[in-house]
């Protein structure tokens, strides 16, 4: 539910002058910015539609820097080479959705699974409760080739691929890279184990044994 205060915000930020719209912000408490900023950033946290507020989370913490445009990996860290990485969040409100280490490539093709196997991104796998960061893993691409591979050669059969034909969404899980020599976890929240309730059995079995 948007709040009175941020519904005003954010209106008025869309249809004043700036100068106006500075003024508008003057005028408000500074518990009411304080009120509208929450509000805000729960909004994003939250969207289902829309994971970027997750995405540069997942990214920071990391230790990458989001990439410039919508095309190419998710984002980039200078150390001793150009790394790359493609991020892979997922939020859940509710006991009944829970996380468990999964993601997905979107219109897939054999020739992109080319080039991320030469490329081999690191991989960010972050999981989000009510917006909230419980964790993120990380492995080597590589460590998805026979997968994305066998969901390829479901798709099209062997046959050549005709323009314009995509595998939709290549999705992938946690039993598909726990065994990755390059997996490791990055973050895990401190008290995660009082959103146990939230994640698979599999991983709250990894995150005890890791401990």
């Amino acid at each position: 539910m948007i709040s009175e205060t941020l519904k005003r915000v954010i209106v008025a930020y869309a249809t004043e002058k700036d100068d106006t719209f500075h003024r508008f912000l003057d005028s408000l408490s500074s518990e009411e910015l304080r009120d509208a900023f929450l509000d805000l950033l729960n909004l994003y946290s939250n969207d289902k539609n829309s994971s970027k507020i997750r995405e540069l989370v997942t990214l920071w913490i990391s230790g990458f820097e989001p990439s410039p445009g919508k095309l190419g990996y998710n984002g980039f860290r200078i150390d001793g080479g150009a790394a790359k990485c493609e991020v892979k969040p997922k939020n859940t409100e509710s006991t009944k959705k829970k996380l468990r280490g999964e993601g997905s490539f979107n219109d897939y093709t054999y020739e992109r699974l080319e080039k991320d196997i030469k490329e081999n991104p690191t991989v960010l796998v972050s999981g989000f409760v009510l917006g909230k960061l419980l964790y993120i893993m990380s492995f080597e691409f590589r460590c998805l080739e026979s997968h994305l591979k066998s969901l390829l050669d479901k798709r099209f059969r062997g046959k050549p691929r005709q323009a314009g034909e995509y595998l939709r969404s290549a999705q992938f899980s946690f039993k598909d890279y726990v065994n990755c020599q390059s997996l490791r976890i990055v973050y895990l929240r401190d008290n995660w184990q009082a959103f146990k309730e939230y994640i698979s059995k599999d991983l709250v079995k990894f995150f005890e044994s890791y401990e």
